[in-house]
């Protein structure tokens, strides 16, 4: 259900932006980012990030931009 609060703070004007590779990468940082800090994974922990998607169920934000 955070999810639900991510994608929305990301993606805020996102309409009447030219996206760029650089773009659409800083923007799946930025999310993972906000995932793990959300579910309180860190990076020492070592989990991969399709697991952790896999977990809570979450798409790429690139599916959500399209």
């Amino acid at each position: 259900m955070e999810i639900l609060v991510v994608r929305p703070t990301l993606l805020y004007g996102g309409e009447c932006w030219p996206i760029k590779r650089s773009h659409m990468q800083r923007m799946k940082v930025e999310e993972m980012r906000m995932i793990r800090w959300l579910y309180e994974y860190m990076r020492l922990d070592k989990i991969r990030n399709e697991v952790i998607r896999g977990k809570i169920g979450a798409t790429f934000i690139e599916d959500k931009i399209r």
